[in-house]
């Protein structure tokens, strides 16, 4: 082997990329005054492509695989510029690794809130905030639309941009979808699609792609949402009056656990008090009237049933016996029975049905 030979061998360029950075989207092979040499051996990775510059002029995309950079694998190279100076290149290149997986877990969000018009709100403001990815799909339109000569490219200085794109698109898509803010949780993961793919054609003119987003939360202004709160809260009490009394005695057992013996009688004191309030909330009282007790419950009526040759009949009120008592088909011999009554009883021995019977001329005399 000849000397030129083996200083040909020592000085053969051995070109590749490891990145453990995460973020590192393109990185240029720095290599002294940006000589790549004849038969140099190119590594492409899985989730890379090289892209190939010579004399400022995007010559070749390479992807995975091991190359030699040689004329008869080259075809772009060879209308370029002759690879004939062997061991010393008298031009200059370079090689650009362009990192092709996935960029996951970037955050987007709404800056400010969204005007919509709700169809049960109203005119009413959104917030929202989510996650998407980001991939290069085709890295010689990535390198001049974005990248430029920058040797070392990472996604915070795309990524900006990509949020912006995002936000406009979110605000046009749910502006138009019709959907109400309340079933919007329901929708996230549809409304997460409408948006990746109303971004795709714009995002492709800069070589990329979002192969998904997600929509994490939709979320309502303070004011909204307290008010939310409120009718919800209403919905849940049920009855109000029994909620009110509840809410009385839940007064009345704090007020006796926080301040013992005196706090129960002021606890106990405002709870009745309270709980009087709501049950007659519309109740207009002098402060110097008495209380007025409430009425006697309304008596209980009762119902009869009537024996007669061993078959019962009923049950009847005590107006139908007084008119059975007028027209003779009841008499003061006949057993009747009502509830709670223990046994039949003949009905003039029950004090409630003698008087049906007084109001009946007696017999005249001598009959």
């Amino acid at each position: 082997m000849g000397i030129l030979d083996f200083l040909t061998g020592e000085f053969i360029d051995v070109i590749h990329w490891t990145d453990d950075t995460r973020d590192t989207m393109v990185w240029r092979f720095e290599r002294e005054a940006h000589e790549i040499k004849y038969g140099a051996k190119l590594t492409v990775r899985e989730g890379q492509a090289a892209v190939f510059v010579h004399e400022g002029q995007l010559a070749d995309v390479f992807t995975p695989g091991l190359y030699m950079l040689e004329t008869n694998n080259m075809p772009i190279m060879t209308t370029l510029q002759h690879w004939d100076h062997g061991f010393k290149s008298p031009f200059k290149s370079e090689i650009y690794y362009v990192n092709t997986t996935r960029f996951n877990d970037l955050k987007w969000g709404t800056k400010n809130p969204i005007m919509l018009r709700d169809p049960e709100f109203g005119p009413t403001r959104v917030r929202a905030f989510g996650t998407y990815s980001v991939r290069i799909t085709d890295p010689a339109k990535f390198l001049r639309e974005i990248v430029g000569t920058d040797g070392e490219f990472t996604m915070d200085e795309i990524s900006f941009q990509i949020r912006n794109i995002i936000v406009q698109s979110f605000t046009q898509v749910i502006a138009s979808s019709g959907i109400p803010v309340l079933d919007m949780a329901a929708n996230t993961r549809d409304l997460g699609k409408l948006i990746a793919g109303a971004i795709g054609e714009t995002v492709a003119q800069y070589g990329i792609m979002i192969p998904e987003l997600y929509i994490e939360n939709i979320s309502l202004p303070p004011a909204v949402e307290a008010a939310l709160d409120t009718r919800t809260s209403r919905g849940l009490t049920g009855d109000l009056d029994a909620h009110m009394q509840y809410a009385a005695a839940e007064a009345l057992r704090k007020g006796g656990e926080a301040s013992g013996a005196m706090g129960a009688g002021l606890g106990a004191g405002m709870g009745m008090a309270m709980a009087q309030q709501m049950a007659n909330p519309w109740a207009q009282q002098s402060p110097s009237a008495a209380p007025t007790a409430p009425p006697p419950p309304p008596p209980v009526e009762h119902v009869w049933h009537i024996a007669d040759n061993g078959k019962t009949t009923g049950p009847f009120s005590k107006a139908a016996l007084g008119r059975m008592a007028a027209d003779g088909k009841l008499s003061r011999a006949t057993m009747v029975w009502t509830q709670g009554q223990d046994g039949w009883m003949a009905a003039d021995d029950v004090a409630e049905l003698a008087q049906l019977f007084t109001v009946l001329p007696p017999p005249p005399p001598g009959a």
